[in-house]
């Protein structure tokens, strides 16, 4: 079953995504920028659902968190009731 969800919902659960691997691989935002061509302040405001990417930035996380850009899209938003 496909669950809509919004645009905030969406940034939100891929930001949390972003984070979770950035956190298992023990990087930092600095570090985490230093291994992909994207700012580190920028890095923050993904990973809280602020910001609309581009392909391209989203290609640069993967190659930076070191995973294949679809496992950034592995989430599900819970049904509300």
């Amino acid at each position: 079953m496909v669950i809509a969800m919004d645009k905030i919902e969406f940034r939100i659960a891929f930001g949390k995504r972003v984070e979770k691997f950035r956190k298992k691989m023990g990087l930092s935002y600095r570090e985490l920028a230093q291994k992909c061509d994207v700012d580190h302040s920028n890095i923050s405001k993904i990973e809280k659902g602020e910001v609309d990417l581009r392909i391209s930035t989203i290609q640069e996380l993967a190659k930076g968190l070191e995973v294949h850009p679809q496992e950034l899209f592995d989430f599900r938003i819970d049904e509300k009731s």
